[in-house]
């Protein structure tokens, strides 16, 4: 039995003399000096001695295991104090620099639009992304059964109004905010709106199921043509440069009469031709037009009176050409190697 505890004396120093951290000692400690420990167990087997050899032993065993319990708080006390100098705070030295994140390029590009309109004049508002199919539809002319709705794959929601009709939506675009702005703000009226839209896409590197957009209205009395066509040229300068011209194609949106595409020169070939603009020197980026008189009707405006002006961008597209990007999915991927480069 002596010859036991001075074995298990002799392992316990053997292994504490080449523990380095608290989380070693921990585990020596449960080894040989817990309740089940190698030590416990040892001493359990004294009661099978005669009376003679217990109480010799049992004076080692006590001497042994105090030994051993005086050589594990020293260390412990010795690594404590270890970690406790390593977590001293200098306050002489510098500060660490904190990471810090890194905004969307969707954002950024936002963020630049409504610095320029905001410095225009324009209110920056927002709106519902669950919104009414009045609202996403029949108020901005495009009534029940009308083909233009067969241009926006929609998402509806499965609840059913009081007439039986399924009336909830994910927004399809921006644009159900401008008649909410009419309605509460009335004319005349400047405001950007920028936000999240929903349509039932099947993805790929040009085409996302969420997506962004932002668009602009300027109601007042006489606003015409000419004044959309100054406006956007405007905004094609602030954008890409001073030296930015537009050029405008017809196109048929049914909230605006008439309505047109707007094209800008190409801003990294300057219009010479490029990859980018396709050769053609220019880019189309904004659709615009002046509002449907019906669409002043459903905001109570009335068209007699006044008149007003729309325009919108796509802000994934805008920060695509922007920034250079080839797949549209990298905006919602989560990916931080895509997020960290901006």
């Amino acid at each position: 039995m002596k010859n036991k505890f001075n074995q298990l004396r002799d392992e316990f120093l053997e292994q504490l003399a080449r523990v380095k951290t608290n989380e070693h000692l921990k585990e020596l400690e449960l080894k040989f000096l817990s309740r089940r420990g190698r030590l416990s167990e040892l001493m359990g087997g004294l009661k099978d001695l005669n009376v003679d050899l217990k109480k010799e032993a049992g004076e080692l065993a006590n001497n042994v295991k105090k030994e051993l319990q005086e050589k594990f708080n020293a260390l412990s006390k010795s690594l404590n104090n270890l970690v406790a100098k390593n977590n001293e705070i200098d306050v002489t030295l510098p500060g660490a620099n904190l990471a810090q994140g890194h905004l969307n390029p969707i954002t950024l590009v936002q963020n630049e639009l409504e610095d320029i309109f905001s410095s225009l004049g324009f209110m920056i508002l927002d709106g519902p992304e669950l919104e009414s199919d009045y609202y996403n539809f029949t108020a901005l002319n495009i009534p029940p059964n009308h083909p233009a709705r067969d241009m926006q794959d929609t998402f509806y929601v499965d609840y059913k109004n009081k007439d039986g009709h399924y009336d909830l939506l994910m927004r399809t675009q921006t644009s159900p905010v401008q008649i909410r702005a009419m309605q509460k703000y009335g004319a005349p009226l400047k405001a950007l709106i920028p936000g999240r839209c929903f349509r039932n896409e099947a993805t790929d590197a040009r085409h996302e199921h969420t997506f962004y957009q932002v668009e602009g209205l300027l109601i007042g009395e006489n606003i015409n043509f000419a004044n959309l066509k100054s406006f956007l040229e405007i905004v094609g300068q602030r954008l890409f440069g001073p030296n930015t011209k537009l050029r405008m194609r017809p196109k048929f949106f049914p909230f605006v009469e008439p309505g047109n595409n707007g094209e800008y020169t190409c801003f990294l070939c300057q219009g010479s031709g490029c990859r980018v603009c396709k050769q053609t020197g220019w880019l189309e980026i904004v659709g615009a037009g002046l509002i449907h008189p019906e669409v002043l009707r459903a905001g109570g405006i009335d068209p007699e009176i006044y008149s007003g002006l729309a325009f919108g961008f796509g802000l994934n597209r805008l920060a695509m050409l922007k920034y250079n990007i080839n797949d549209i999915r990298l905006f919602n991927s989560g990916d931080l190697k895509f997020l960290e480069q901006f």
